[in-house]
């Protein structure tokens, strides 16, 4: 079983710049990709970006890329996202995920995913 637990989430101003931890715990050796969804309310679940845990190759929703970076610490079993020029349309919960291996690379459906953290609050001010 892997455990994920998300932090860093809270109140910016559009343009700011906030990064989002996901701490991993238990079978990490299973994972094929972790990754980072998010959803507004009233809305669906929306993907934001992935990455492929072996080599820490990334890919990301078209409507990030260029401001958000996911990243990956090893040593210490935790995954990032960087997420620079923020708008108001970012704000949501904030969901770390990971995917088991038999999925086709790149993941980005949230079927795909096994594990879910608990999720943290992102507010974007305008």
């Amino acid at each position: 079983q892997v455990q994920l637990a998300e932090s860093g989430g809270g109140l910016v101003q559009a343009g700011g710049s906030l990064r989002l931890s996901c701490a991993i715990s238990g079978r990490t050796f299973s994972v094929l990709a972790m990754g980072w969804f998010r959803q507004a309310p009233g809305k669906e679940r929306e993907f934001v970006a992935t990455l492929r845990w072996s080599d820490g190759s990334p890919y990301y929703a078209d409507s990030v890329k260029g401001r958000f970076t996911i990243s990956g610490d090893y040593a210490k079993n935790t995954v990032y996202l960087r997420m620079n020029s923020l708008k108001p349309e970012d704000t949501a919960v904030y969901y770390c995920a990971g995917a088991g291996y038999g999925n086709r690379w790149p993941p980005t459906e949230g079927i795909k995913y096994n594990y879910w953290g608990q999720g943290t609050q992102v507010t974007v001010s305008s």
